[in-house]
């Protein structure tokens, strides 16, 4: 069996019997070399020259390329928390919680019941969509709103598999589709500049246009998640959830120089994010920077937010390293490529079946690293030659290509797609990370987006 599968079914079966995230990483990303034939550690000549890289190597490899990525975390983590500490999340899930709660005891369903359900469903979307480009702070808004309102969704038995996946499309489906912020990244700098890396020209190519229909996938996703939740959940009311709306509801009315303050932080982490390629570290940096300067953060508090802040994310950071360590040992099993060709050669000459073959690789690739942003450069210089001696149109292979990075994020358990909503969700221990957001996120998101993705490779 390819190496490859191998890795990513023991790392996700070991996912699914509760070993952590990062413990299945590490244990697939050996299963995965061992089998390629790597040998556990490097192997050199007379000299002491490293004549063979070992699993270990390649694993920390990866694991120093995840640095980057892991700051990067902690500095949203940073900026997220003196959004926090400027007051703003809080008034607004207190706002909430106030009004739920007027002349109504803790056990009673108020008037206008779907009313502020579907306010509050509608507000995490909105939030989720502006998380990628206009707040682009991903997933750290998550721990600022969600908590406070655990006890408003528990009191409208709102089932929190169907949060993740509001979340999860709002996180995805934007960066897939929307070419601002971190879609930019995604779209235009990744996607369309890896393609044309691969010899392929992409001068006239709308990448929105390519992505409509795959993006068309997700939502239906979406709306499907909306029937199969539907039904109400009955959780406990922990005191983790009362104390958190507690908080929130008791917080006084936030001036309106540190709203000031807060909204001129996130255009400056949002303008450099547009002026600067690959900024996300600096953006969140110079946002902090901003309220520091300003005072709402001040010097004395400085240290205790910050650190909260990479608290926070700590875990997330942590999961992506070790996602990278992953990737890294995927790479140099040398088994992606044969793979994706063996997958080709038994559908030669029928592009439709070659284009189910291509996104399922896709799918299983991303599921293992867990990241679109980091499968794609390994993908495209594969597809790309695939895509053209199959006969493909440009449109079509953007699409193809876009839809094979973008399958599995939703769904994989090393996903800031699925870990974030996670965060947010299992602060009193109600939220199964596997179960309650890996699986529902996988079933609602990437079967329709792998069928919209094998309809654009078709109709373009």
């Amino acid at each position: 069996m390819n190496a490859v599968i191998i890795g990513v079914l023991v790392m996700l079966v070991l996912s699914v019997s509760r070993i952590h995230v990062v413990l299945s990483l590490v244990i697939g990303a050996f299963a995965a070399g061992l089998a390629a034939g790597l040998p556990l550690s490097d192997v050199s000549d007379a000299a002491g020259n490293v004549v063979t890289k070992g699993v270990m190597s390649h694993f920390q490899d990866g694991l120093a390329n995840g640095a980057t990525i892991a700051l990067s975390y902690a500095m949203l983590g940073a900026f997220a928390m003196a959004i926090t500490h400027s007051g703003l999340p809080q008034q607004m899930a207190g706002a909430m919680i106030r009004r739920i709660s007027t002349n109504q005891t803790q056990d009673t369903i108020p008037s206008g019941i779907n009313g502020v359900k579907w306010g509050l469903l509608l507000a995490l979307l909105a939030m989720g969509v502006m998380s990628q480009n206009v707040v682009p702070i991903h997933i750290a808004f998550i721990p600022m709103i969600v908590p406070p309102l655990l006890l408003v969704f528990n009191r409208l038995y709102i089932d929190r598999r169907l949060l993740a996946c509001v979340m999860t499309f709002g996180l995805v489906t934007t960066y897939m589709f929307l070419p601002y912020g971190f879609g930019a990244i995604f779209l235009n700098k990744i996607l369309l500049g890896n393609i044309e890396k691969a010899g392929m020209s992409v001068q006239h190519i709308h990448v929105m246009e390519a992505m409509a229909i795959p993006a068309l996938g997700m939502v239906a996703g979406l709306l499907l998640a909306f029937v199969h939740y539907r039904k109400p959940r009955v959780y406990q009311n922990q005191q983790v959830d009362v104390d958190a709306a507690s908080e929130a509801a008791g917080q006084p009315v936030v001036s309106s120089y540190r709203s000031a303050v807060a909204a001129v932080a996130i255009l400056v982490c949002f303008a450099i994010q547009l002026v600067y390629k690959d900024a996300l570290m600096l953006g969140a940096l110079l946002g902090f920077a901003v309220f520091m300067m300003l005072g709402v953060v001040r010097r004395s508090e400085a240290d205790s937010v910050f650190n909260r802040g990479m608290q926070m994310m700590a875990m997330v950071g942590f999961i992506m390293i070790a996602a990278q360590g992953f990737a890294e040992v995927m790479k140099a099993t040398g088994q992606i490529e044969p793979l994706v060709q063996a997958s080709a050669t038994m559908f030669a000459g029928n592009k439709t079946m070659a284009a189910f073959a291509m996104l399922m690789v896709g799918l299983l690739i991303t599921m293992g690293i867990g990241s679109s942003f980091s499968t794609l450069p390994i993908i495209t210089a594969i597809y790309v030659p695939l895509c053209v001696s199959l006969g493909f149109s440009p449109m079509a292979t953007v699409a193809i290509i876009g839809t094979a990075g973008a399958l599995g994020d939703a769904g994989s358990p090393a996903s800031d797609s699925t870990l974030g909503p996670t965060m947010g969700l299992n602060v009193d221990g109600q939220h199964d990370h596997m179960r309650d957001s890996v699986i529902p996120t996988f079933i609602h998101y990437n079967i329709p987006l792998f069928i919209a993705g094998w309809i654009a490779a078709v109709v373009l």
